[in-house]
């Protein structure tokens, strides 16, 4: 479909939806969703001319994975954002499956998109293009065209380039499906954004001592912390564990050291970025300040994602928030943005056996909690979070079969931030040792109440309410 044909029908999806999205009880407070239909994978995150740009897969004329455009916010604060005209839409031969996943980047002032084309063919088989847009006067983005083939070896699942640059050469790292259909990052270098060389592959499974470690690695991001290169991406097909990798698909790290000469990248252990239930699509970016920041899709595809009781308001998922990533002995930590903080209200205390503490309102909340374990905190009877000498076990029932359904988080813990919005928990482990996210949908206004004998301290405050502008 041309973009001429496409557009209008775009424009009238959202006046038509956004109304009925937005008087949804469970559309966020302070979370970025889409006005309506769907929204995936952040894109584009960057820190650009002094303003946060943030980029996202959408579909807007309905709830299913189709029509993939690129939706783009921006902000000064990264608390309160605003609306952007639409970056990509899904209009030329080498994308008409969809503008699928990629980066941005400050190219010598411009602002430059590098995203995957997509393109499914009538028997089934697809391929893939990496492209390039430019921003243009008008705030829109102007398509270049195709930059990267399908590389040979490799089935149709090529695609999210990471690009940044490393002394005078641009980098990218590709998720890739090699022929024997085994997950892999391709790492690939350009002296112009134009041109690239493909210098093989830096990580995957049979890689870095690892066996199979599923068949697609969609997403990769890297980074360097505290002279630590760190990896992030999600392996499909991954082992699901006991305590781990339990979702439909999982989102991990790695930690090593990049050898820009030799492209070779040498990691450790394969961990796990987020252990609740929603999560996937991570995208980071580094800000004016020096920190790096990451923001993630509260979501996971191919799992119950269908079955979530907005699709009858026209709009499904939402962002996490915006987070801060940082080191400590060798991990990754992440932690919410200090800016969220200027979006608390009047704050409360209160000290003594959990049992005896008030219920809270939980509709956009933000509290700390320090205890010993040996307590559950119960979300409006939908999600629960059990706290005890060995970690943390999250659990709410299936949207399908209406069974229990757990999430583990395995360790001491002894400090808890938890941020709530109307249908999300996001649940930062010992200063952000780890993280559980996780939409929820109770069928009365969410509240918190703590349940058990232990001794806890408490100290929370309710959240103002933001609006896209």
């Amino acid at each position: 479909m041309t973009s001429s044909a496409l557009l209008p029908n775009i424009l009238q999806a959202v006046i038509r939806g956004q109304k009925k999205a937005m008087s949804d009880a469970y559309y966020p407070g302070f979370h970025l969703a889409p006005v309506t239909g769907l929204l995936n994978d952040p894109n584009g995150f960057i820190d650009f001319a002094g303003r946060y740009h943030l980029f996202y897969q959408w579909n807007p004329l309905g709830c299913k994975h189709q029509h993939k455009c690129w939706g783009h916010w921006s902000s000064d604060d990264l608390v309160h954002w605003q609306h952007e005209p639409i970056a990509l839409m899904p209009d030329e031969e080498y994308d008409r499956s969809g503008c699928y996943s990629g980066s941005a980047v400050d190219d010598n002032g411009v602002l430059t998109l590098i995203y995957t084309g997509n393109v499914k063919f009538d028997d089934g088989s697809r391929t893939a293009w990496q492209c390039l847009a430019i921003q243009n006067e008008a705030g829109g983005f102007d398509k270049s065209g195709p930059v990267i083939a399908l590389p040979a070896g490799y089935t149709g699942h090529v695609r999210d380039p990471k690009v940044w640059q490393y002394g005078n050469e641009w980098y990218m790292v590709l998720g890739a499906q090699n022929s024997q259909e085994e997950g892999k990052v391709l790492l690939l270098r350009s002296a112009d954004l134009h041109d690239w060389h493909n210098l093989g592959e830096i990580a995957g499974s049979g890689l870095n001592a690892l066996g199979d470690a599923g068949y697609m690695w969609e997403c990769p991001d890297m980074f360097t912390l505290d002279d630590t290169t760190f990896l992030i991406f999600c392996p499909q097909g991954i082992t699901r564990e006991k305590h781990r990798f339990l979702n439909t698909h999982s989102s991990a790290w790695v930690a090593g050291e990049l050898d820009y000469d030799a492209a070779r990248y040498v990691h450790g252990a394969v961990n796990e970025l987020d252990a609740g239930f929603e999560f996937y699509a991570p995208q980071t970016t580094l800000s004016a300040d020096g920190r790096r920041l990451l923001v993630g899709w509260m979501g996971v595809p191919d799992g119950e994602e269908m079955r979530q009781p907005t699709i009858a308001h026209g709009w499904i998922h939402q962002m996490t928030c915006v987070r801060e990533l940082v080191t400590q002995e060798g991990r990754l930590l992440q932690r919410p943005v200090k800016e969220l903080q200027s979006l608390r209200g009047e704050e409360f205390h209160f000290k003594g056996r959990a049992v005896e503490a008030p219920v809270i309102g939980a509709q956009r909340l933000e509290i700390l909690l320090v205890a010993q374990g040996g307590i559950t905190l119960n979300f409006a009877d939908t999600l629960h979070l059990e706290w005890h000498d060995q970690g943390l076990r999250l659990a709410r029932r299936s949207l399908e079969s209406g069974e229990w359904q757990y999430r583990y988080w395995r360790g001491a813990v002894s400090q808890l931030q938890i941020l709530c919005d109307h249908s999300s928990v996001e649940i930062f482990i010992n200063e952000g040792e780890g993280v559980m996210s996780s939409r929820y949908f109770p069928a009365k206004t969410a509240q918190l109440t703590l349940m058990g004998d232990a001794e806890v301290q408490a100290r929370y405050w309710s959240l103002q309410h933001t609006v896209i502008e």
